[in-house]
């Protein structure tokens, strides 16, 4: 129990590589970024997307745009073709050339002024894939396992890899800086905004799964692969959908968010905020000194007025203004998208409101990019907490994440059952560790490769190509006799080809109780030629002992999740659910005590839930037990007797 709550608070307290939080954002003020290469600059330039060694987007429309004196005239010269443009009242200029081929050979982009002319070199053109999401996105490969192996391999001179800074919220521009970030978490700098080449040197320190994926992609194709790593740690969904998106969607749950952060906005008091920081820290003096302790020479007296929650980075709107924003035009083969852990602190409530808006934002990054059937890959939330087992069950069921889990499944289905060309998904929660930056992220970013190489490049053929990467479904259920049957789209195994124990369901009767389930796959009595039962391993039968007459099953139903139901290329079955109840009334809803606080009402009927289940499962494991014993107990006694 103390291990468990020892996680909770580290879970709370520590969001993400290179983010605290928010609470500690406000007490610890980063140091100064280094700027390198401002993000708009004085006379001609261009914006700091377009820079040398990067790569440009094969057989699309090339967009290029900058800044020059207003009026002058432009010319932008590249692979054999040019185009002008004169500069408009505030600076801006773009230009558009026709699509062009892959070319492995580097070349030279001239933008033309009046009295300057700008050199980008050494740019190839292939496939731009964008990298979104929060720190698991992030987590760079010298963290995970057989980084170290993957960072001495990385010599791909036509890979480029760009990191995107975090920006500056509303306040950006159709650029962004190049700079020196500090990061508060790893206390250092980190260099940001720069397009490499990829080697051992440049690429320790970029998105693990970003790179796998792109290192797949271009050793499977040969064509160059340019990777732009736009996420942050710590972020949520709403942060990533532009506002005026946020604010067309019609959900109870998306309203009520989008009002407690303009309450909060509006109410915020710089000066009362600063007068409560000087107070804070005049106590701080006061006690240091009557207890005899020094002052730290580093504790100096708050004098700055800060923008409270309307510069909060998970701000609804805020992330995609700071990094998609800038990019908006840019011409992109797809992206990649791997979040959800800053999203599971809302209850049902905020699961609901994820599902919402998730859609939408994938729909808004495909406007931005100029592509209504962009590539949009989804990774599902990863594992976090100890992993679940038969003996503890159902008390990991208790948790947000698989409703996260669920609604990114949902919005998946929801694109490619409407025949979308571009949609696809990955799930990872049987990559399993029990820290919520789990190392195992090259199987993560493979997983995203298949997917791409089977449905963008047509590379990974066969019958059934799509096994390789598209989860199985379930087609068909039915409640028979005390059962419940599920027909799925292929057929299944378990991951370690023993075809024995199949797990990761549950089942549960009107009573709302789940219990982990026995499943068997489906016969219906015939026979084979060696007088075997056939078995038809595309449907599944699951039973309980204690559910006789079950009426809803639920899957990989935990943050970190027992199941081992894979098709046959060894692709997981993804979270879901035929039940459509709350997680704050399963089993039961919980009364709280009258005037009891709202968060703490919540706390109150979440340990009170998870106690009921802890209950249940040592209940059903003493039954389990005493079944055991009635069934070996003949054996025993017979084997006494001889």
């Amino acid at each position: 129990m103390f291990r468990q709550l020892l996680l909770s608070c580290v879970l709370l307290g520590v969001l993400c590589r290179g983010t605290v939080c928010a609470q500690q954002a406000q007490d610890k003020m980063p140091r100064e970024d280094v700027v390198q290469v401002p993000a708009i600059g004085q006379g001609l330039c261009v914006s700091n997307i377009f820079q040398t060694n990067m790569v440009v987007q094969r057989e699309k429309p090339l967009n290029i745009w900058g800044w020059a004196d207003p009026g002058e005239e432009v010319t932008v010269s590249f692979a054999g073709q040019q185009a002008k443009a004169q500069a408009a009242a505030d600076r801006s200029w773009q230009v558009t050339l026709d699509s062009m081929p892959a070319n492995t050979t580097p070349q030279t982009m001239t933008v033309k002024g009046t009295s300057t002319t700008l050199s980008l070199e050494n740019i190839l053109v292939g496939d731009v894939w964008i990298l979104g999401g929060q720190s698991n996105m992030e987590f760079p490969i010298s963290n995970v396992d057989d980084g170290e192996l993957e960072i001495v391999s990385a010599n791909f001179p036509q890979i480029r890899l760009l990191t995107m800074p975090q920006g500056k919220g509303f306040d950006s521009v159709k650029s962004f800086e190049r700079l020196h970030e500090w990061s508060s978490w790893s206390s250092r700098h980190f260099r940001k905004g720069d397009w490499d080449i990829c080697s051992p040197e440049t690429v320790r320190e970029f998105s693990a799964i970003g790179y796998v994926f792109g290192r797949r992609l271009f050793m499977a194709s040969g064509v160059p692969i340019g990777l732009i790593d736009t996420s942050i740690g710590g972020t949520t969904v709403e942060t990533w959908t532009p506002q005026e998106v946020l604010a067309k969607i019609d959900g109870e749950e998306t309203r009520d968010l989008l009002k407690d952060w303009n309450d909060r906005i509006a109410a915020f008091d710089p000066q009362a905020d600063l007068e409560s920081r000087i107070a804070s820290y005049e106590n701080r003096i006061k006690n240091l000194q009557a207890k005899g302790q020094p002052v730290p020479a580093d504790l100096e007296r708050p004098s700055d007025l800060r923008p409270g929650p309307a510069a909060d980075r998970n701000r609804p709107g805020y992330c995609y203004a700071s990094v998609i924003w800038p990019l908006e035009g840019l011409t992109v083969r797809g992206a990649v998208f791997h979040q959800g852990f800053n999203n599971c602190f809302n209850g049902s409530a905020g699961a609901r409101m994820y599902y919402q808006v998730f859609g939408t934002m994938i729909t808004a990054w495909r406007t931005a990019f100029s592509d209504a059937q962009m590539p949009f890959c989804i990774i599902s939330l990863c594992t976090a907490g100890e992993p679940q087992t038969r003996e503890n069950f159902l008390p990991p069921m208790y948790d947000v994440g698989a409703l996260i889990r669920e609604a990114q499944y949902k919005t998946f289905r929801d694109f490619y059952d409407a025949g979308d060309p571009g949609i696809g998904f990955v799930s990872s929660f049987d990559l399993r560790k029990s820290w919520y930056h789990p190392q195992i992220k090259v199987p993560a970013g493979e997983r995203a490769a298949k997917w791409a190489l089977v449905r963008q490049y047509g590379i990974l053929q066969g019958r059934d190509a799509d096994q390789y990467w598209l989860p199985p479904s379930i087609t068909d259920v039915k409640t028979v006799d005390g059962t419940i049957r599920l027909t799925m789209t292929t057929e299944i195994k378990t991951k370690d080809d023993s075809d024995i124990n199949l797990l990761g369901f549950a089942i549960a009767g009107q009573d709302r109780r789940f219990y982990p389930t026995d499943v068997q796959y489906y016969t219906d009595g015939s026979v084979d030629n060696r007088n075997q039962p056939k078995y038809q391993r595309n449907v599944l039968v699951l039973t309980s002992r204690f559910v006789p007459q079950p009426v809803h099953y639920r899957h990989a139903w935990a943050r970190n999740p027992m199941s081992n139901i894979v098709n046959t290329r060894g692709v997981p079955l993804a979270t879901q659910r035929s039940d459509d109840w709350i997680l704050e009334e399963t089993p039961e809803k919980i009364d709280t005590p009258e005037n009891m606080p709202e968060d703490a009402a919540k706390r109150f009927a979440a340990g009170q839930i998870r106690k009921k289940l802890e209950f249940a499962d040592l209940e059903r494991r003493i039954q389990e037990a005493e079944a055991t014993i009635a069934e070996l107990k003949p054996i025993l006694e017979k084997a006494k007797a001889q």
